[in-house]
């Protein structure tokens, strides 16, 4: 086996390569800047076809995607000829919501003779482990919003939105988009501080997890008591938690609640 690791943004592709027995070959979108591995091959999506090609040419049989990317634009000026062939594809998937167009990339890789797997299939330990985290413990009103919040993003699944939402009070506050938790956490309501409210993370119905699986890590619990929080909720199982130690860490020191709920 020889895999390929589709590295965007963020630790997720040096953890997942730590987790290796043996090195993947890195392939880095142009512009990314991606840390902790060194880039074997670069491409962006008018050229997909050529690193296909290319993949296949140095015996890889399974590809990872790990990392944040941005959904590119296609310019046609830039399309090489090994890629053409597949614009009727990427303009699918530019028209379709985020996880749309995450199982056409899925389906053109696996129909090109490539087995994709899961940065959690690959690195386990990264999954979100049922119980608590912090120091903290969440309380009743924290463990009914966690339930609100779960449901919220079931509910809105259909929308193909966010993985994330903010609660408190047992009301919705806000929900992620494509802009990201972050552009969510900044333009919070007051009301979200008076609230101790919490941000929740979890897939959506039917998200494809081998491309998509929601993370958090430090930085996240770093936003969260900026924007007032109480609490980081995930979905035990579902959610990668990176640097859980730091993470942990991250939570008693601002005096959130960090807790991967289980059962629910």
């Amino acid at each position: 086996m020889t895999l390929a690791l589709i590295a965007g943004r963020g630790d997720l592709p040096a953890l997942v390569a730590s987790a290796l027995q043996e090195q993947p070959i890195v392939c880095g979108y142009e512009g990314i800047d991606v840390t902790g591995v060194d880039v074997d091959l670069t491409f962006r999506l008018e050229t997909l076809g050529s690193l296909l090609l290319a993949l296949g040419e140095r015996g890889v049989t399974e590809v990872c995607f790990a990392g944040g990317l941005d959904r590119p634009a296609l310019d046609p000026i830039k399309l090489d000829a090994e890629t053409a062939p597949l614009v009727p594809m990427f303009m699918q998937a530019l028209e379709l919501g985020d996880d749309g167009a995450l199982r056409v990339v899925l389906q053109l890789f696996e129909k090109t003779g490539f087995s994709v797997r899961g940065a959690h299939e690959l690195a386990p330990d990264l999954v979100a482990k049922g119980g608590v985290y912090s120091d903290q413990w969440p309380d009743a009103g924290m463990r009914a919003d966690a339930e609100i919040a779960a449901q919220h993003i079931l509910d809105q699944s259909p929308r193909d939105v966010g993985q994330a939402c903010v609660v408190g009070g047992e009301r919705v506050l806000a929900m992620e988009t494509a802009s990201g938790t972050d552009k969510m956490l900044s333009g919070l309501p007051g009301a979200a501080r008076e609230a101790r409210a919490i941000l929740f993370k979890g897939p959506k119905k039917g998200q494809t997890m081998k491309i998509d699986m929601p993370t958090i890590g430090p930085e996240t619990l770093d936003a969260a008591a900026a924007a007032g929080l109480a609490g980081v909720v995930v979905d035990a199982g579902d959610v990668l938690v990176l640097h859980a130690d730091q993470c942990a860490a991250r939570a008693d020191a601002h005096g959130l609640v960090l807790w991967a709920r289980t059962g629910e």
